[in-house]
């Protein structure tokens, strides 16, 4: 308690000397934000033709499903009682965008993502359900759900079905990741919060943190698996990547010149964090390394040729600098956002605690975990095409 108070600057009043949103809170919004991301880029290929991206549709169904399921956990450590988030669904609130979140999320899940992936695979799962052997037989037999048809007829149906379900996710997840801006946006007695354009650049750096995130994982599982990396999908997702990135880095560019133009009382506060507490995590990571050198990076192999190797450095350089930036924006919006009072006239700071349920390690683990369940996904349905699982 002693830290805090000498961290503040000025007058705050008692219940914002610490922060109420953690570490957690910022996981949040970043993890969906890679969901819906990782959803759209799916949908490149299932609804908008762009067959180019096709060894990457099933990758980036599995990765929307394994980071989906972690999204509620954040804030279930967060509330410090999971329990109380049934409450939700046994007395809906509808005037609670939060509340709201859980049916957006089991719409999302149940209906959406899960019965997307099972009208893909369910060829697959019924063939590995008669050749594979042990438990894992079992598994496959379950998965089924009593379905063995592969005639013709039932897949072609199957892919019509598929077809008018990714078109409803589309703006699902759109829906699952707005709300997350609107909550933000509708904040009015915070300034750094309180605009229209905070869901809209949102959903836009939510879709590039999850095509990012696609691109890298299509390469590094590539190399893992000593395969030749397909360098028109991976040019083509990059080629996405970058007019999501420019619209983005527009919209968040124009919010910045309406407050500068617009001089409020609060600019002088939101000044002054800027070039102080925010210093390194927006200026630094968010605009110099998360924005402006991938832009560079991205924007430099669409005006000029570069060789396979080089291109595929520039890739995954842009890929991982566009991860960090992303998730220093949600940052610097959750804990920026906390860091000056609501009378303008004091500042306090964040410490972030290491083994705590709040803390370091909490986040660390919970930013691991879907990659482990990706690792399991992809063991029990191979995202990868016959012909190139026989190469």
């Amino acid at each position: 308690m002693q830290e805090a108070v000498h961290a503040v600057e000025g007058f705050l009043y008692p219940n914002e000397v610490e922060l109420q949103w953690s570490i957690l809170i910022v996981l949040y919004p970043y993890i969906t934000g890679l969901v819906a991301g990782a959803f759209i880029l799916a949908s490149l290929e299932r609804v908008f033709k762009v067959e180019a991206v096709k060894p990457t549709y099933r990758l980036a169904l599995l990765t929307a499903l394994a980071f989906l399921l972690v999204a509620p956990l954040p804030l279930q450590l967060h509330l410090g009682h999971p329990e109380r988030s049934l409450e939700m669904y046994l007395t809906p609130h509808k005037s609670s965008a939060m509340a709201m979140f859980g049916f957006v999320y089991l719409w999302y899940l149940m209906v959406v993502l899960l019965l997307e992936i099972w009208l893909d695979y369910r060829k697959d799962i019924v063939q590995l359900s008669q050749t594979t052997k042990g438990p894992v037989r079992l598994i496959y037999k379950a998965l089924t759900l009593g379905s063995s048809n592969v005639s013709p007829g039932a897949l072609n149906a199957d892919d019509r079905i598929g077809y008018i379900i990714t078109v409803i996710g589309i703006p699902s997840a759109f829906l699952l990741h707005g709300y997350v801006g609107f909550i933000f946006g509708s904040i009015k007695a915070n300034p750094w919060w309180s605009t229209p354009l905070m869901p809209i650049v949102f959903l836009f750096s939510a879709m590039v943190s999850g095509i990012a995130a696609v691109m890298m994982l299509y390469i590094v599982t590539t190399w893992l698996r000593k395969k030749p990396l397909d360098m028109r999908c991976v040019d083509t997702i990059a080629k996405y990547l970058f007019y999501a990135f420019v619209i983005d880095f527009s919209l968040e560019m124009l919010d910045l010149i309406h407050r500068i133009y617009e001089a409020d009382e609060s600019f002088h506060t939101l000044d002054f964090m800027v070039h102080t507490r925010l210093f390194l995590s927006q200026v630094i990571l968010q605009i110099i390394l998360g924005t402006g050198v991938p832009l560079a990076c991205l924007a430099a192999t669409q005006l000029w040729t570069f060789s396979e190797p080089v291109r595929r450095k520039l890739y995954f350089t842009s890929g991982l600098l566009t991860l960090i930036g992303i998730f220093a924006m949600r940052w610097n919006v959750v804990i920026g956002g906390q860091l000056f009072s609501k009378s303008f006239l004091g500042y306090t700071s964040y410490k972030m605690e290491f083994a705590h349920r709040e803390g370091l390690l909490a986040a660390v683990a919970l930013m691991i975990l879907p990659f482990l369940l990706l690792w399991g996904l992809v063991k029990l349905l191979p995202p990868w095409s016959e012909h190139e699982a026989k190469a």
